[in-house]
């Protein structure tokens, strides 16, 4: 069964499950996106209503993997959940810092905008190469009034848009340089020839961390897949929408079958991966001159604050991070991108394509007091 067939099979299913069945399969998830509403009045604690920005961060996977506990009046120590961690394609944990960074200069911006300066202390216990149970940082929230940031109104609009980009709409180097050049630490390309080439290494890196059973397995064991397993677990990667509801109701698509390289369930995710990674008109990325725990945090606010600028703009920003993984598999890649990107030794910490692309929802979140510990 080739991948055209394999649609039409979807698109039949609606046909012959009757009222009740199409009523099941354009459900959409109700609770998942619920923390995106962040209705009003704020909480009284500043400290509630910075957190309840700061958790639609972009992270890895969507593995939300903050901890949260509150201490006195004005301070919190942010952990990691050690259960949400991604071994087999963040061996270094690098990749859930860098989504932490993100995490606290959205709760930063937040707190701003309440009249309080987000004090941060980064691994105030030390650091290792495997994140433990020592804190990821330690917040004090201070009564200083600082500068409102502009940025803060783009948190809810912020989106990781993992669809096709219109290609016949290019992105010029100056709407980029607008994007990149505030930051210090991040570049663009608009260019044909320097975005086809990094366009052909991220098309093989993502072919490698698909492939490789156990990368490819990470992948699948945090698949959500159909509405009810959406609002179940609002977290990892979810995939829903008439086509996957039917396929699912067929028997057609299942974590089996996405893990199984002989199924076609496989197969045609490996092609629509390729097709739409590959429409990449542009590409923005973060280098740092260190890697150490402090500096990817620094690399996730910069990152957060690129995301939320291109929103800002109207563009939409995908992270293609699979190129710049750790793992033994990927040292082909991973070396060209930095022969590419950071030829003077410096180390990308974040890489993603930039464009024009379709409206889409946001992406599922728990609920914040998922994320609170006493």
């Amino acid at each position: 069964m080739n991948r055209r067939t394999f649609l039409l099979a979807a698109g039949g299913t609606l046909a012959l499950v009757g009222a009740a069945g199409v009523w099941r399969v354009t459900r959409r998830p109700e609770t998942a996106t619920l923390p995106w509403d962040l209705p009003s009045p704020p909480p009284t604690d500043i400290r509630l209503d910075a957190f309840r920005h700061a958790i639609l961060a972009p992270n890895p996977h969507n593995r939300q993997p903050w901890v949260i506990r509150l201490v006195g009046q004005d301070e919190a120590v942010i952990n990691a959940d050690l259960s949400r961690l991604l071994p087999q394609t963040d061996p270094f944990d690098r990749q859930i810092v860098i989504g932490f960074g993100a995490f606290l200069e959205l709760a930063r911006l937040a707190a701003a905008e309440r009249g309080a300066e987000l004090i941060i202390t980064p691994f105030p216990d030390g650091g290792a190469q495997r994140l433990d149970a020592r804190p990821i940082a330690h917040l004090r929230f201070a009564a200083t009034s600082p500068a409102k940031d502009p940025l803060f109104a783009q948190i809810p609009a912020r989106r990781s848009n993992k669809e096709a980009y219109d290609l016949s709409r290019p992105v010029t180097d100056a709407e980029l340089a607008r994007l990149t050049v505030p930051l210090g630490i991040a570049g663009h390309a608009a260019d044909a020839a320097k975005v086809a080439a990094l366009r052909a290494i991220v098309l093989e890196a993502v072919g490698i961390e698909y492939a490789l059973p156990r990368t490819m397995q990470e992948s699948v064991d945090v698949m959500r897949i159909g509405h009810a397993e959406v609002d179940a677990s609002p977290d990892g990667i979810d995939l829903h929408g008439p086509m996957i509801e039917s396929l699912k109701l067929a028997g057609m698509i299942g974590r089996a079958q996405l893990a199984d390289p002989q199924s076609q369930a496989f197969r045609s995710g490996a092609e629509m991966m390729q097709q739409t990674y590959g429409a990449a008109p542009a590409f923005v990325w973060i280098t740092t001159e260190a890697n150490e725990r402090a500096t990817q945090l620094a690399a996730g606010a910069a990152y957060a604050r690129l995301n939320l600028a291109a929103a800002a703009a109207g563009l939409s920003m995908h992270p293609m991070s699979q190129s710049l993984q750790e793992f033994p598999e990927m040292a082909g890649p991973y070396a060209a991108i930095h022969r590419l990107l950071a030829p003077a030794g410096e180390r990308v910490q974040m890489l993603a394509r930039i464009g024009h692309g379709p409206a889409v929802p946001p992406a599922p979140r728990w609920p914040l007091e998922a994320k609170l510990v006493v």
